[in-house]
């Protein structure tokens, strides 16, 4: 009984032992990096983004505003059907026009006219008979039923046309308002594929900036406990002091603190680029593309006015120019054409019979002249007109702020190459002078404060360069995307934008309700458009939290 207890327990403790060894292999397994370069990031990140998901629905949102605006100049016919029931009615009692209603007698119906091929006594009978008709069966014996008057049942099929054939330009007005609307949504995608591009570029390079720092801090503690190793050896030997063990000690001790800091900054860094480019949480990321990866110098351009915030002010004019013009259309008359064809039936049964339909068709013009609106079209008018000389002035200024960003991404492009370039043999001379303190502190000839002063220098060096490669990176990406990201601040330049936005989806909205009043004050309402979602833009340095 005991062996086989034995039996069992061994056999159950390998089967654990199998069970665990499989849970940690799929676990190592679970665990492998997903090796990441900086191409498949960006490409990642265009089909993830909810920033450009938005804007792209912005541009979809703008089309339809087009269609519409250019449906409100082309004729309209719509059909209709309709069907009612007459529960009770005044007709009811007049010629069999409802349920209760008497009973028209045979010699009644019809229209009276004597048969001379009668007997004189059969054509007085019939005389006398239709003296006693009842009114309803005058008026021609007609059963009023027939033709509306009391009918239980009503059919009515129809078709109606109406056309504005003319309103001042007001609906071309409103085309043109569309389109510009549509342009600002086409350049805000842009520039919200460019500013995602920039945020996955630099969270890129800051994961790697990230790496390279938790490295160096190794590396630094690990020189600072070789130092005391070294000193605690001299120590023992007595070639060196209490004093400067405790000192190394010390040393040691302060740096770890550092690699705990660059680990959680190295682990912040990576969950941002995975919120970017949605990747789980749990996937470790191994980055293939260098830091110092470098890249052709980028030409700088003679102009600013191809940056979108300028494309967007300028579609801005012509969004409040078209405004002006639609109030200025409502001084002028408007002509519109109406047409309404319909076939009408009415039956005493649920059911009408294919041959009851009666045509019914009218034909029309309208035509209305402002003539007294108490001010209005004026108040309207002025408004506009301000409104295109805001859009100019703030044109002007975005054009400014443009050339100023411009003029600054290119100086900061300069100053990081030349922070690059300088560091380039720092660190080589940093090591070699580590390693030569190193050299003397162990055969005694240089002090501990020696060698640290040279720990330090190295760490300051290489954490310098690694600082510099990814500033010029960044740097570089951003001048590859300057002609469409937003300026670089959130001042002027983004209000300018989200101004054309608003006037894109007023003038927008105003095409599809067709209306003449509240125009311009829906132009005016300053509601968010695409341009203002693309409004903070990006410096180069900036973390992102």
């Amino acid at each position: 009984m005991n062996r086989y207890a034995g039996t069992w327990t061994w056999g159950r403790g390998v089967a654990v032992s199998g069970i665990a060894l499989a849970l940690c292999a799929a676990g190592a397994a679970a665990q492998t990096p997903r090796p990441l370069s900086l191409e498949e990031a960006l490409r990642l990140a265009g089909s993830t983004s909810e920033q450009v998901e938005i804007a792209r629905a912005g541009i979809t949102r703008a089309r339809g505003s087009l269609l519409q605006a250019r449906s409100a100049a082309l004729p309209q016919l719509n059909g209709s059907a309709s069907y009612s029931r007459a529960l009770a009615s005044q007709f009811e009692g007049i010629g069999g026009g409802g349920p209760d209603s008497v009973v028209t007698p045979p010699f009644c119906q019809g229209d009276f006219s004597p048969d001379p091929s009668l007997p004189l006594e059969q054509r007085l009978q019939r005389a006398e008979q239709r003296l006693t008709c009842p009114p309803g069966g005058g008026f021609g014996g007609i059963d009023f039923s027939n033709i509306g008057f009391g009918a239980e049942n009503t059919y009515n099929l129809g078709l109606n046309f109406n056309w504005s054939v003319f309103n001042g330009g007001r609906n071309q007005a409103l085309t043109r308002v569309a389109r510009a609307g549509r342009e600002v949504a086409e350049i805000g995608l842009g520039s919200a594929e460019a500013q995602n591009q920039l945020d996955v570029t630099q969270a890129y390079f800051d994961a790697r900036l990230s790496d390279q720092l938790l490295q160096i801090a190794e590396a630094t503690l690990g020189q600072a406990e070789e130092t005391l190793r070294l000193t605690e050896l001299g120590a023992r030997v007595g070639q060196q002091a209490e004093f400067d063990v405790l000192r190394a000690r010390v040393a040691r001790d302060n740096q770890r603190p550092a690699v705990i800091q660059r680990r959680a900054a190295r682990d912040l860094a990576y969950d941002r680029l995975r919120t970017l480019l949605d990747i789980p949480g749990g996937q470790p990321l191994a980055l293939t593309t260098p830091l110092d990866a470098g890249t052709p110098p980028v030409a700088a351009p003679d102009t600013a006015g191809g940056r979108a915030p300028v494309r967007q002010a300028e579609q801005q004019v012509a969004v409040q120019r078209g405004q002006l013009a639609i109030a200025r259309s409502q001084r002028l008359p408007s002509i519109s054409l109406t047409s309404q064809y319909g076939q009408v039936a009415f039956a005493r049964n649920l059911f009408p019979e294919l041959n009851s339909f009666r045509d019914n068709w009218t034909v029309g013009a309208a035509l209305q002249i402002p003539v007294f609106t108490g001010g209005r079209i004026r108040g309207e008018v002025l408004s506009a007109e301000a409104n295109v000389v805001e859009a100019r002035a703030q044109l002007e200024q975005v054009r400014e702020l443009a050339e100023l960003d411009t003029r600054s991404a290119y100086s900061q492009l300069e100053a990081a190459r030349a922070t690059w370039e300088a560091s380039s043999g720092t660190v080589e001379q940093a090591e070699r002078a580590y390693g030569i303190a190193e050299i003397r502190f162990r055969e005694g000839i240089s002090t501990q404060l020696e060698l640290t002063d040279a720990r330090i220098l190295l760490e300051q060096s290489r954490t310098n360069r690694a600082s510099a490669a990814r500033d010029l990176q960044v740097a570089q990406a951003r001048v590859r995307l300057l002609p469409y990201l937003p300026l670089s601040g959130a001042g002027a330049g983004g209000q300018a934008q989200g101004a054309a936005g608003s006037a894109g989806a007023a003038g927008q909205s105003q095409a599809g309700a067709g209306r003449q009043t509240g125009q311009q004050a829906g132009g005016q309402t300053g509601q968010g458009g695409t341009g203002a979602q693309q409004g903070g833009g990006f410096v180069p340095g900036q973390s992102f939290p």
